[in-house]
């Protein structure tokens, strides 16, 4: 565990944002201790880029956590999430105030979002004040995201989403505004840091929409019965339809051909586009070792949870698909060691996603 977790995972929860001097010493540190809280899998990738992107990055997750906490939050109704989702892409380019914001949103906040959440919401003015730190470059990847999120997350939200989306190209926008954009906002921050990246930043920026696409695919295959408990269902009518399953009469107790031919196809959409950012990460230079290997940490967990669902589809009956803390133990271990040879991240890659269509 990096030394900023073990930290952060000994700090009590704060109970209101003032208390944040007394506790931290530093924004670093409080950055730690949210991302710890809201993500284990970011605050273990994160903390392998160098410092200065570290930094920036972390601020990023956080800014994207709290526009994915209003989307979520089952109490907001759709012109409450518009409303917020609005009112803080302003703070964030610094046309409105986030105390205010982080005030009003934290009292309608239900207890369906979870702890960690409602505290990042309490702290957005200490987030949003990190933000404000740095270099114009930085500021507006980060605002750009931010707002382009925000405007798709609103209008999925206001759609009826229960029996999944109409077509595969609604689900890709779908996973564009939700993690593409992310894999964009992370390309400008690489290119600006460094002149030696940026050289293949055009191909970069096109290989990380898929990026982004593979691991919102994977995440809806892992969530896809939390999802449908909410009244909600990313996947597409389109690809179930041509194996005569319905979408509307999904469930967690079901064994339908048709619906396991719909998740194959899905697998092996969303492997593909997980190749698609491998060949991202290999066009990293070699010597920036800590952003390779936090690319490719995300892919190969995202790679070992494909795996679990595709061995699993027929039995889980809804039960959650988690990777061993073993497993993601040994994919840091091995990624140390291919980190700066192609060919060996190109086997780990293939190891990790063995059997998988």
């Amino acid at each position: 565990m990096p030394p900023d977790a073990a930290l952060a995972k000994q700090t009590p929860l704060l109970r209101n944002h003032e208390e944040m001097p007394k506790v931290f010493k530093s924004t670093d540190e409080l950055q730690n201790y949210l991302l710890l809280g809201v993500s284990r899998t970011f605050a273990l990738t994160i903390p392998q880029l160098p410092a200065e992107l570290c930094r920036v990055v972390s601020n990023g997750y956080l800014l994207c956590r709290i526009v994915d906490t209003i989307e979520d939050d089952p109490a907001l109704d759709a012109t409450q999430k518009r409303h917020y989702s609005r009112l803080f892409t302003a703070a964030v380019a610094g046309e409105a105030d986030a105390g205010s914001f982080a005030q009003s949103l934290s009292a309608l906040l239900s207890t369906a979002t979870i702890p960690a959440e409602h505290e990042l919401v309490q702290l957005t003015p200490e987030v949003i004040k990190i933000t404000h730190s740095f270099d114009d470059q930085q500021r507006e990847a980060l605002a750009t995201c931010v707002r382009v999120m925000a405007e798709g997350m609103v209008y999925y939200q206001e759609l009826d989403t229960h029996a999944g989306l109409t077509s595969l190209a609604n689900m890709e926008k779908y996973c564009y505004y939700v993690a593409g954009v992310v894999g964009e906002m992370l390309t400008r921050l690489f290119c600006a840091y460094s002149p030696e990246i940026a050289r293949n930043c055009q191909e970069m920026q096109r290989l990380s929409i898929a990026f982004g696409q593979g691991l919102q695919m994977t995440n809806i295959l892992k969530d896809i019965w939390d999802d449908h408990q909410r009244g909600a269902c990313w996947l597409p009518q389109e690809i179930f339809s041509r194996h005569d399953f319905d979408l509307a009469d999904m469930a967690p107790e079901q064994n339908d051909a048709g619906f396991e031919k719909g998740i194959d196809e899905l697998i092996a959409i969303g492997h593909d586009c997980l190749k698609q950012a491998l060949e991202y990460t290999l066009l990293i230079p070699a010597r920036e070792a800590g952003i390779r290997s936090f690319c490719f940490l995300a892919i190969g967990m995202a790679e070992l949870t494909l795996r679990k669902i595709n061995d699993s589809k027929r039995d889980s009956h809804g039960t959650p698909i988690k990777i061993s803390r073993r497993s993601v133990k040994g994919l840091v271990t091995a990624s140390r060691v291919a980190v700066r040879n192609d060919s060996l991240l190109r086997t780990l890659f293939k190891f990790c996603g063995r059997g998988l269509p």
